[in-house]
């Protein structure tokens, strides 16, 4: 007969040590709002593995941890999904060894499986030209989205930094913008003439329109970008608006992503410092950055096979 008493008490502790984890985690690495969702759902996977093969937290080591690992791989996840999960378990045991919750820690022993490197999509020179003329520039929505397209361009930002950029985040004159990226560190980025010229005509001619939209019993926003009803622009519009204009330009599965990784590697190819770009696209660490180099070498080859007389 089970003791419901016992199971109900084993779960709230199992909830509580995740709560303060998490806790930990918002307040000590500013760690984003999807970041600790992913961490929390990763963990009660692995709790519910533990609770369905009789484990205890307590006594957890470096065998549960393998048969855990063994399963994942049984279940076929991508090596990515493996590293992403080992990554938030093993971070949430480090933190219950630290609590003095668990007293060993020989589970570290277990290692993560390596992500698979793939080479970021990218778009080239002239495929990027075409996308930046797609919008209708005519058009209230159009003046919009030609601005949206010019600075994820100009500047590599993500898409969230994008979403998240007000009015006080733009400065014309000096050609710059002040971003907020992950970890709520802030960074300025220059923007180009371009993308200057198509937020200037946004701000002069499309965004009071928008913003007129407004109810009136609505607070106004101070979003950069608007919706069409005057209401800030969210991430998952930006990336619907940008897939309607890769369909419109004949490239599929186009993404705000793909657009940063076309302004890195076109940075790159035209001889730039691989710091500089670490630094604008707001990378903690140059390896992260080092992909792109993969990306030049790639074109240096296609360009060396295209027009060498013996290649």
């Amino acid at each position: 007969m089970y003791d419901y008493a016992n199971i109900e008490t084993k779960v709230k502790i199992m909830d509580n040590y995740l709560k303060n984890f998490l806790q930990s985690m918002k307040i000590e690495k500013n760690s984003a709002v999807l970041t600790l969702r992913g961490y929390e759902k990763d963990i009660r996977q692995f709790f519910a593995f533990l609770d369905s093969n009789g484990h205890e937290l307590k006594d957890l080591n470096y065998l549960t941890l393998r048969q855990y690992l063994a399963l994942l791989k049984e279940k076929k996840y991508a090596r990515s999904s493996i590293a992403r999960k080992m990554s938030a378990i093993k971070s949430f045991l480090k933190f219950l060894k630290r609590e003095g919750i668990l007293s060993n820690n020989n589970w570290e022993i277990v290692s993560t499986p390596k992500k698979e490197k793939k080479l970021p999509k990218f778009l080239y020179v002239d495929e990027v030209l075409e996308l930046l003329n797609a919008p209708r520039k005519n058009e209230i929505l159009g003046r919009r989205d030609w601005a949206i397209l010019e600075v994820l361009y100009s500047t590599g930002i993500r898409v969230g930094e994008l979403a998240a950029l007000t009015l006080t985040s733009v400065d014309l004159e000096e050609g710059y913008i002040k971003v907020r990226g992950k970890g709520c560190k802030e960074r300025i980025v220059p923007v180009g003439k371009y993308a200057l010229q198509a937020l200037a005509v946004y701000l002069e001619k499309s965004r009071p329109v928008l913003e007129a939209r407004q109810k009136e019993t609505e607070e106004k926003s101070t979003a950069l970008f608007l919706n069409r009803f005057g209401g800030d622009l969210t991430e998952r519009s930006i990336r619907r608006l940008v897939q309607k204009y890769g369909i419109k330009t004949n490239k599929s599965s186009l993404s705000p992503h793909i657009l940063r990784h076309s302004f890195a590697s076109h940075l790159l190819n035209a001889g730039a410092d691989l710091r500089a770009v670490q630094e604008l696209l707001g990378h903690a660490s140059v390896s992260t950055t080092q992909i792109y180099t993969h990306i030049t070498r790639e074109e240096l080859k296609r360009t060396y096979l295209r027009t060498h007389p013996r290649a």
